[in-house]
C-alpha cells in the first residue's frame, strides 16, 4: 500500500477533483442505481463515531480521492458508501475519472498491472498519503459466484431483470456494509 515518493496528485491537483455533488451530476451511466446505492448505504452510529475521530487526528484521514467510472457497479455500489464516510467523518472527497486521469490511476494499479476500480486514497489535510483501498471488498470476490450464476446461460439481456433485482437484495446490502467495515479496518491501522 506504499504510494510513490513523487505523486502526482498534489494538494492543487486534489482540489480540482470534483464534490460527489458534482460528480453525481455529471454521470452519464446509472445514476438511479448511484442515488439508490447512496440512499441505503447506513453507518452504524459506532462507525460514524471511529471515522470522525479517525479524521480529527493531526495525521488522520483527512481527505480522500476516489477514481471512479459510471459504468462499473464496483462503483456504483462503492463510492455511495464512500460519500457517506466521508460525510459523517468530515473528510474532504474529490472524485476523478480513472479514464481521463490515467497518471493518478498508475499510481494506484491493483496488483501492480490493474486499472482496478474504485480506488479510493485517504490523505492527510497536508497532502500526506495515508493508505488506499481497491475495488471491492474480499467478501465480494468469494461471493462473486452468486453475480456468475445470474448470468450462466443467459444473454446480458436475459439476466438484467435478475441482476437488477439482485442489486437492490441482502446480499448487495452487506456488501456494502462490508466496504465500510475493511475501509474502517484499513484506517484505523495506519
Amino acid at each position: 500500500m506504499t504510494q510513490p515518493k513523487e505523486s502526482v496528485v498534489t494538494a492543487q491537483r486534489f482540489a480540482a477533483g470534483l464534490t460527489y455533488q458534482e460528480y453525481r451530476e455529471r454521470i452519464q451511466r446509472n445514476q438511479a442505481k448511484f442515488d439508490y446505492n447512496y440512499d441505503e448505504a447506513r453507518l452504524a452510529d459506532d462507525d460514524a463515531r471511529a471515522f470522525r475521530e479517525l479524521a480529527s487526528r493531526p495525521d488522520g484521514p483527512a481527505r480522500v480521492l476516489a477514481l471512479a467510472e459510471d459504468w462499473c457497479p464496483d462503483v456504483f455500489r462503492g463510492l455511495p458508501v464512500m460519500a457517506r464516510i466521508a460525510e459523517a467523518a468530515g473528510m474532504e472527497l474529490r472524485v476523478f475519472s480513472r479514464d481521463q486521469n490515467t497518471d493518478i490511476m498508475n499510481e494506484f494499479l491493483h496488483q501492480g498491472k490493474h486499472q482496478s476500480i474504485p480506488v479510493f486514497v485517504f490523505y492527510t489535510r497536508n497532502q500526506r498519503y495515508l493508505a488506499h483501498w481497491t475495488e471491492r471488498p474480499a467478501l465480494v470476490n468469494e461471493q462473486m459466484h452468486l453475480v456468475n450464476a445470474i448470468f450462466q446461460g443467459k444473454t446480458a439481456e436475459e439476466a438484467l431483470p435478475e441482476y437488477d433485482r439482485f442489486q437492490q437484495g441482502e446480499v448487495w446490502a452487506n456488501w456494502r456494509q462490508e466496504t465500510v467495515r475493511e475501509i474502517r479496518g484499513l484506517l484505523t491501522s495506519v
